[in-house]
Formats: C-alpha cells, structure tokens, sequence
C-alpha cells in the first residue's frame, strides 16, 4: 500500500470511531458501542504505528484527520469513562460494593468538565505542547479541590476516587486520540 493509502485508512477508522463513539451515548447503545469505539481506535492506531512511511495527503485531509481525531477525543471519552465507572461500581463476589455512584452528585459538571478538558488535552497534544496537560490538571485540580475537601469530611463519598479515575480515563483517552493523529502527521 502506498504511503497515501494508510492515511485514508486511519482517517476512515478514526472516522468510524467517531460515529461509534456518538452511538455510544445512547442508554442501548453503551454496551455495543464502546467497545466497539476501543476497537476501532485501537485499529486506527496500531494502522498508524505500522508502515514506515505515512501521508495523510493534502492540507485538507490532514485538517479533516486532525478534526476526527478531536471528535472521537471528545465523543468517546465519555461512554468509556461511563463504562469504566460500571465496572468499577459492579457488585462482588461476596456481594459487598464499593461504589462510587453517590460521588456523581457531589461532583456536578463532571460530563461538561469532561469534554472540555479531552478537548484540551487533545489540542495541547496535537499542537506540539505536552506541558499544556499539566495546566489542564491543575485548572481542573485547583476547580474541584473544594468540592472533593467537603465531600471527604466526616463521611466517604467517594468523591476523590471518582474524581481520579474519570480523570485518568479521560486524558489517556484524549492522548489516544492524539497519538493516532500525531503518529500520521
């Protein structure tokens, strides 16, 4: 395949992350789709990371392959951080939980704050500026600090751990999405 031909394939893999990432959002779609969104990004990116050589094309279809890649940053990120809160949250064998539900409603925004912090994190690393994460997690640090301090005292909430693996979650999602685009590019 020539150089050319992997960039349309990424570009058309990031592209079908994209949709399955905005099925995703649905109450039926989260079981089918975000797995399939881990998949298909998984694919564009181990396509990116094989040949030697890889051109995206022309100028508008590396903008059209740097928007995909923001789209699925941002769409996807939230069902699969969803579905790792399922996960996180599910019952025991002993039948014991430890669940992390109750912290949702300490932690208000989370969805917006979310998506705008993948937004950022995907521009900061796309743009060539890795320092601008450390910035992202301290704005975002610095915001819920008070809201993460008054759910800890006198009673577990578990707020901060929410707080720590939505965050976590989000950025390696967005780096993903990233890496994918950078690896083209």
């Amino acid at each position: 395949m020539s150089p050319e031909n992997w960039g349309q394939l990424v570009t058309a893999l990031l592209a079908a992350t994209t949709v399955a990432a905005a099925c995703s959002w649905s109450r039926t779609g989260r079981d089918v789709w975000t797995p399939a969104t881990l998949l298909l990004l998984a694919a564009a990116a181990g396509v990116a990371a094989t040949p030697a050589d890889i051109d995206s094309g022309a100028r508008a279809a590396t903008a059209l392959l740097v928007v995909l890649g923001a789209a699925a940053a941002v769409l996807g990120g939230g069902p699969v951080t969803a579905r790792l809160f399922a996960l996180v949250d599910r019952p025991r064998a002993d039948g014991t939980t430890t669940t992390t539900q109750g912290a949702g409603s300490v932690l208000r925004g989370g969805t917006w704050i979310g998506v705008l912090e993948r937004a950022a994190v995907y521009a900061s690393l796309v743009a060539g500026w890795p320092e601008g994460i450390a910035v992202v997690l301290a704005v975002k640090a610095f915001g819920r600090y008070p809201e993460l301090r008054a759910a800890e005292d006198g009673v577990r909430t578990g707020a901060a751990e929410r707080f720590i693996i939505g965050t976590f979650a989000s950025v390696l999602w967005a780096g993903a999405c990233a890496a994918v685009v950078v690896l083209v590019r």
